[in-house]
């Protein structure tokens, strides 16, 4: 039997000094365009995602096309930037359709032939943020679980199929579809105005991140990956998303924390702060402890992501396995201790809850990712 694979490098879980600059512009930005607060407003109305936003972020901060090479007309970053920018998305709940349009899409195009004109065409679009996209999945898709098989495609280059929970969807102009052909497994671009595709918007419980079901009838389509690349592409996409999505979840983990500390030291009862109970001291201890070591296994799976490192897929394991847990429960407890102002809807707390457990089925389960790390770094069973 083969042992564990083993590393090429050593992760760097530290921030650097661009990263940090990036991280305050991000964050300004968010700061100017409304605090969590005023989200509820947003969510509510015809026009859940923040697309005014949205143009800002990708165009004046080049954020969407962090993944991009400058030859494609993207910034030529790589994840680590791009995982700081979703950690702080996280922390604003900012509803951008940045996961399935800057990472997923953007992720599985990367890994087609991008001398492709329309592949390199789309690729520019999305870096500048002239265009949104997104891969046309179910959220809950696992990395490696094998290719999706819900749509087929004629030789014509037609498509014909469903696919559920489809994230950012609503937004999108182009769909990167994977489906079954005469010729096996392809890869191919959809409109969503295209005669034949149809996006309903499922009912949501991340009301900051809408998923939508997606129908195809003889839709017509172009095919940009074939059996050779189609498989391969789709994979490294999810791959990808599972190792950064876990800097999102630290980000909205982050948040609660903040945000519980400060209210507890507001707080009074019996002529004391809150905070100042012990039992309260120890709860916020305890989500203190594991923010830290989330924050080590997203910025591993970011590392390792950015030098393509053969580790990733189980640093996106552990990622996924402790990230997610870590951000539902910093949420239960933001609500919990904020207990004393009772459960309003008018307080974000609540949204920060639907997106952590929305998450946490995003990508593959902690259950899910914990298997699978077990048979990479070959743990009896």
């Amino acid at each position: 039997m083969e042992g564990p694979p083993a590393m090429t490098g050593t992760p760097d879980l530290l921030y650097s000094d661009v990263e940090t600059d990036l991280r305050a512009s991000v964050r300004d930005l968010l700061t100017d365009h409304g605090d969590p607060a005023a989200l509820l407003a947003r969510v509510e109305s015809g026009e859940p995602y923040d697309l005014k936003l949205w143009r800002t972020l990708a165009g004046d901060l080049g954020a969407a096309g962090l993944l991009v090479p400058e030859s494609l007309g993207g910034q030529g970053a790589s994840a680590r930037e791009t995982a700081l920018v979703l950690e702080e998305l996280g922390r604003g709940l900012a509803p951008v359709p940045f996961l399935g349009s800057a990472v997923l899409a953007t992720c599985a195009l990367l890994h087609t032939d991008t001398t492709q004109q329309p592949v390199a065409e789309l690729l520019g679009r999305l870096a500048s943020g002239a265009a949104i996209g997104c891969l046309a999945v179910p959220l809950s898709a696992m990395p490696g679980t094998g290719f999706p098989t819900g749509v087929r495609a004629t030789a014509e280059g037609r498509l014909t199929g469903r696919i559920g929970t489809v994230a950012d969807a609503t937004v999108a102009e182009t769909l990167v579809v994977p489906a079954a052909g005469p010729d096996g497994a392809g890869l191919y671009l959809v409109e969503t105005r295209a005669a034949g595709v149809t996006v309903a918007e499922a009912v949501p419980l991340d009301l900051t991140r809408r998923l939508a079901d997606v129908t195809l009838e003889d839709a017509p389509a172009r095919r940009v990956a074939g059996q050779d690349t189609a498989a391969a592409a789709v994979r490294a996409a999810l791959l990808a998303g599972a190792a950064l999505l876990a800097s999102e979840q630290l980000g909205l983990a982050q948040w609660c924390l903040d945000e519980t500390v400060a209210y507890v030291k507001q707080r009074y009862q019996f002529g004391r702060p809150v905070g100042s109970f012990q039992a309260v001291k120890h709860r916020l201890a305890e989500v203190y402890l594991h923010l830290v070591s989330a924050r080590a296994a997203a910025r591993a799976a970011a590392d390792t992501l950015a030098r393509d490192d053969t580790d990733l897929p189980v640093t996106a394991a552990v990622a996924q396995a402790y990230c997610a847990p870590a951000a539902v429960h910093a949420a239960e407890e933001c609500i919990q201790l904020h207990g004393g102002i009772g459960m309003t809807w008018e307080h974000p707390a609540h949204l920060y809850l639907k997106r952590a457990k929305a998450d946490e089925l995003a990508l593959g389960t902690p259950a899910k990712h914990r298997r699978i790390l077990a048979g990479l770094v070959d743990l009896p069973g």
